[in-house]
Formats: C-alpha cells, sequence, structure tokens
C-alpha cells in the first residue's frame, strides 16, 4: 500500500509532537508531601502519616505511609510536613481588598491614585494569601482595580489569593454602598455607575457590572453601620429592586451576595432569591425558615462586629451616626449568629476584612469558637462550605485526588485549639510554596 505524502508529513508532526507533550511530563513540578496529620475533609476524621504527591498544581495522589520522592519521579521535590497538620487552604468570603479602616481614610481617598489603590491592595492581598487564606471573595471595591488584581494574580503576575470579585456594589441612591460623608460636588462626581432606583434601573445596573467583569453580584439589601449617614440599619433596596438584580444576576450566571443586618431586609433578600445574606445581623425566626428553605448561606462577618464596636469606644475617628450603629450592631451580632448555626443555617466563613486588619482573617474563627460553634464545623465552613459557595467544589475545599493543591498546614492542631487559625506556618497554592 503506497502511504502519499500528506499522511507521512502529518504522521510526523504527530510524532512530534506526542515528543514535546512527553517532554514536559519529564520536566513536570512534582512535590511530594509528607503529612504528619491529613485532614482530606473538614468535619471528616483525620488520618496519619500520609503522602501527598502534587504535578503541576493538582493533587495527583494520596497514599498510606511517608513514601520517598524518588519512587514517585526523579525530579520530585520532598515537602517535610511529617510533624504539621495538613488541610485545605482557607477560604474568607467577604474581604475588601483596596483598604483598611483608619483615621485617615477620608484624605486617603482624596490623596490616592488609582494606581495607588491597586498597589495597596495587592499588598493587603499578599497579607492574606500568607495567612493561609487561598480563595477570597471580594465583595464592593473600585472595580477596574479589583478585577486587575484578580486577573494578575491568576496570571502568575503576582502572589495572592485566587479572587472572586464584585467590584463596585449594586445599592440605591443614599442607601449603603453609595458614596457618603463627603461634599456635594464630590459626592456627585464619585457615585458609582451601578447606583440605581427601581427595578429596571437595578436590573441595568446589575448586567452593566457583568459586563465589566463582575464575578459575583453584591447588593446592599439594608442599612450600613460605616454609612456616614444617620439612616439607619433597616431595608433600603425595595422588595421590586431585589428581585430583578436577582432575576438578572442569575440569568448571566452570577450568584447574589446581599449584605443585610435588619431582619426585614434580610427577609426580603432571601425571598428575592439571593444566594448568601453577609452579617446577618438581626435574623429572627423567619429568617431562619427562609435560610433553610432557599438553601443560602450565612456569612457572619464576626469581626466586623467585634472590630467596629472597639473602634467606637476607643478612637475618635467615627462620626456620631457610624458610632451609635457599630455600638448597638456590633454588640448584638454574636447572639444571632448563635441562634443562626444552632438552628442549622448553613455558614460560610466570611471576615470583612478590611473593616478588620487585613492577614489577621483566622481570627474570625476564634470569635465563631467563642460563640459556641464547634471547631470541626468551623473548618467545614472556611473550606467545605465556601468552595459550595462560590461554585468551585469540584476543584477547591479538599485534599482530594484531581482537585487544585491549595494546602496549609499548622505546627499544631485547629481542631483542638481553634487559635492555630492565627498561625498558619505552610502555605501552598496552586502547587506554588507561599510560605514554609
Amino acid at each position: 500500500m503506497k502511504i502519499s505524502t500528506t499522511t507521512i508529513k502529518s504522521l510526523k508532526n504527530s510524532i512530534l509532537a506526542l515528543s514535546i507533550l512527553s517532554s514536559f511530563n519529564l520536566l513536570a513540578q512534582t512535590h511530594v508531601i509528607h503529612a504528619g496529620t491529613l485532614l482530606k475533609v473538614a468535619g471528616e476524621k483525620t488520618k496519619s502519616n500520609q503522602t501527598l504527591v502534587i504535578v503541576n498544581g493538582k493533587i495527583t495522589r494520596i497514599e498510606n505511609g511517608f513514601i520517598k520522592p524518588s519512587a514517585i519521579a526523579k525530579n520530585a521535590k520532598l515537602i517535610d510536613l511529617s510533624s504539621s497538620f495538613v488541610m485545605a487552604g482557607l477560604m474568607d468570603m467577604h474581604v475588601h481588598l483596596q483598604g483598611e479602616l483608619g483615621p485617615k481614610n477620608d484624605s486617603q481617598s482624596l490623596r490616592m491614585s488609582d494606581a495607588d489603590v491597586l498597589m495597596q491592595s495587592a499588598a493587603n492581598a499578599n497579607k492574606t494569601l500568607m495567612a493561609g487564606f487561598t480563595t477570597v471573595r471580594d465583595l464592593g471595591a473600585k472595580a477596574e482595580q479589583i478585577f486587575a488584581l484578580r486577573d494578575g494574580i491568576a496570571k502568575g503576575w503576582i502572589d495572592g489569593p485566587r479572587i472572586i470579585a464584585a467590584g463596585s456594589s449594586v445599592s440605591v441612591t443614599g442607601g449603603h454602598g453609595d458614596v457618603d460623608g463627603l461634599s456635594p460636588d464630590i459626592l456627585d462626581m464619585r457615585t458609582s455607575k451601578t447606583v440605581c432606583d427601581g427595578p429596571f434601573d437595578c436590573r441595568r445596573a446589575t448586567r452593566r457590572a457583568i459586563k465589566f467583569g463582575a464575578d459575583v453580584i453584591k447588593i446592599t439589601s439594608t442599612g450600613g453601620v460605616l454609612s456616614d449617614t444617620n439612616t439607619g440599619t433597616g431595608q433600603q433596596m425595595a422588595n421590586d429592586e431585589l428581585e430583578e438584580v436577582v432575576n438578572a444576576a442569575h440569568a448571566l450566571g452570577r450568584k447574589v451576595a446581599s449584605h443585610a443586618h435588619a431582619a426585614q431586609g434580610i427577609n426580603a433578600a432571601l425571598k428575592a432569591g439571593v444566594d448568601s445574606i453577609e452579617h446577618g445581623s438581626y435574623a429572627n425566626n423567619e429568617s431562619i425558615k427562609l435560610f433553610k428553605q432557599t438553601g443560602a448561606y450565612l456569612v457572619p462577618t464576626l469581626m466586623a462586629g467585634n472590630t467596629v464596636v472597639g473602634l467606637a469606644k476607643n478612637t475618635n475617628f467615627m462620626s456620631d451616626a457610624i458610632k451609635t450603629k457599630a455600638i448597638r450592631v456590633g454588640a448584638d451580632m454574636t447572639a444571632n449568629f448563635k441562634k443562626s448555626f444552632k438552628s442549622g443555617v448553613k455558614i460560610a466563613y466570611g471576615t470583612d476584612s478590611g473593616v478588620s486588619p487585613h492577614g489577621n482573617n483566622g481570627k474570625e474563627g476564634v470569635l465563631m469558637a467563642q460563640a459556641g460553634m464547634s471547631h470541626s464545623d468551623i473548618l467545614v465552613a472556611a473550606t467545605l462550605h465556601a468552595a459550595d459557595l462560590i461554585g468551585m467544589s469540584d476543584s477547591l475545599g479538599t485534599i482530594t485526588t484531581g482537585k487544585i493543591a491549595d494546602i496549609i498546614a499548622f505546627d499544631g492542631n485547629p481542631l483542638n485549639n481553634i487559635e492555630e487559625l492565627l498561625d498558619v506556618d505552610f502555605v501552598m497554592k496552586g502547587g506554588k510554596v507561599i510560605k514554609n
């Protein structure tokens, strides 16, 4: 049988392609982790003396005992965590990487360029990653800058946690999420294009946010503590506005996170179909029933409440309107959180860092434990539940073959001492060692 020149050429190209792929496999970066205590899945039992094999950023094998790297691959590198507690990377479902609450916020907002804001957010992202939080949801920021940070991290240009970003919030005029506390001309200049009024305008704002890069839609169904106005913390976004936002977001494949303090606003947002409630400070019995019916998550952000109460009592930079709300709401958050998780509401870990200092994200777990939540359930909230909330359970949240190698380790055992979350000793994100 005569083989054509075209066929021979095609075979040569195929052989060359296979050769190149083979070369890449030989050069593939392989890490072998010896884990003294391994928590593969939060909520399940730990295992002792386990070997993890990481190839090109993914977990490819989990074996009993400590296997020599040379038995895995010639180029394999050993990471000795044989005396450590090893688990999946933590996730924070509510951060604001672009700033940090403090007395100079007003002057900084006027003096800092957008480029300065981006540089500051990169520094805060690095602090967050070094604290063991390998994935975060950023729920409110200057859109162009936070999307650039998200994309730069994803491309490997800089180190930081994986970011699910909302950009600017979809909020009503004069409500929480709209600019406040400045002179009228500056207010007008800085009003976001995602501020809306009426259901159809809020549909437009939602679609605009997604068009320009939002991974998730953040809405503000109630007033907020840090709005420099005495408009309270009750419902501000109307029911028809909430429904339009949720419908528009879901139609374009985006989930919706709702800032909500007062019960009326929480319940309205849940009835509209939001995917998570942020803060949930005054969740009542109806709220708990709606959480269970809809499957929405509560992201409690106890750190935010704890932080603003301390600042309101011990500093003078807050306005009287903010101080009053901070002391009242912050003091009430823990009791309502306790009622919610004891009633079976699904909890996802979130700090509102940016209100509290970046890099101290582990303190949320300490506050959750003080409220009575078990250490195991806290780790579930920071891994399994967080991964489910952002729709990434197939690739994150557990140490399982085939998943992305986001792995952290502690000298101690956080199941015994939750304060270990404040001192993460080893961080790997996507197979890259960040902290050792």
